[in-house]
């Protein structure tokens, strides 16, 4: 509906079309009744049109091109372990629905169709990935895929499936030890920082010495799990036995590199990668898990111990999400539901036992 324009001395009326954040207006002559019966014309015309030209718009994008264009920002500014992620979940897709079929023919019907399918083949949590991750494709598209449609997001729209998931494996603090007592050199400062810090895989493996203040006892932690993989510093303290074991390691390792841990092993499969950081060490936990008889565990378990190790100590809440740099204490609680039924029944027996009751048989 046309409105009338009062802010110039002579009031005029202004058609105003906004068709898909597109807005066009025009304003009239002067506030008579035929200018606005014109304006009224003229917003019915023009939204035909812009109504139509959308439509010839959203009819030019294929599946294809939709999702390689999505990957490719992925790719240039997620992490790559979320890139793979997202490209298996495509992949899906694209064979389910057919690379060349338009976007605009997605809907709520079909992005359900497909799903049902995965969760008859997958787990629920590995489907609500898939829910995600389309999701987030189809609000990515949206914004900056040229002819991509502007109706709402079918997989938004979609219900999530019911998940069972397994508490997450938390090795004793036993156990650590005597797989850290089994490290030689490198590895056990790594180990060590792991514990100390809380750290994730890719944050300690890409750690470099200029992240280091070995004089005030702080390191610069970078992680890219953000928003928007957005990549983020934060300062952590090194504990005093921390920074004296990676000094050690420092001033006496061979490979002289940025980084702080690197590939420094002899064998003949890993000589080409002598003096690179690493970025898998694949096995590497499992064989020394193996040799110290304990049950399997990797570099994020660990992650996991350093969480419950600073819950049993009594810490707060907010100082284990500090540590850990969570932006939700909500991910903070999740990490400490592995302390597990001993300590459960530990800390019930604690609080409960002792109480003043009589029981009647």
């Amino acid at each position: 509906m046309p409105t009338l324009d009062k802010r110039s001395k002579n009031p005029r009326w202004k058609g105003v079309v906004t068709v898909h954040r597109n807005r066009k207006e025009r304003r009239f002559p002067d506030d008579s009744q035929k200018s606005y019966r014109a304006a009224v014309q003229w917003e019915e015309e023009k939204r035909k049109e812009m109504m139509e030209k959308q439509t010839k718009v959203d009819t030019v994008c294929s599946v294809a091109t939709w999702l390689n264009n999505y990957l490719d920002y992925s790719k240039e500014s997620q992490s790559s372990k979320t890139y793979d992620e997202k490209l298996a979940t495509c992949k899906r897709f694209a064979k389910f629905i057919g690379k060349e079929t338009l976007v605009s023919d997605i809907d709520t019907s079909k992005g359900m169709e497909f799903l049902r399918g995965q969760f008859k083949k997958r787990t629920g949590y590995a489907t609500n990935r898939d829910r995600k991750n389309l999701s987030a494709a189809w609000g990515w598209g949206r914004k900056y895929v040229p002819g991509f449609p502007r109706n709402e997001n079918p997989f938004q729209d979609i219900d999530r499936f019911p998940e069972v998931r397994s508490p997450r494996y938390v090795p004793p603090e036993e156990d650590f030890w005597k797989v850290f007592n089994l490290a030689e050199g490198q590895d056990k400062v790594m180990l060590l920082t792991f514990l100390h810090l809380g750290a994730r895989k890719g944050e300690v493996f890409r750690m470099k010495v200029d992240d280091l203040d070995l004089v005030t006892g702080s390191v610069n932690i970078w992680t890219n799990k953000r928003e928007n993989g957005n990549k983020e510093c934060d300062v952590l303290p090194l504990t005093n036995e921390l920074r004296q074991a990676i000094k050690a390691w420092l001033e006496s390792r061979r490979a002289k590199s940025p980084f702080v841990f690197v590939n420094t092993s002899d064998a003949e499969f890993a000589l080409k990668y002598w003096g690179e950081p690493f970025k898998y060490r694949q096995h590497f936990m499992e064989k020394l898990c193996k040799r110290a008889k304990v049950k399997p565990f990797g570099f994020h378990a660990i992650r996991h111990l350093t969480a419950t190790i600073l819950f049993r100590a009594g810490q707060p809440l907010s100082v284990i999400q500090a540590i850990l740099r969570h932006k939700s204490p909500t991910t903070t609680a999740r990490y400490l539901h592995g302390l597990g039924l001993g300590q459960t029944r530990e800390a019930l027996s604690n609080v409960m036992e002792g109480r003043n009751f009589q029981l009647t048989i």
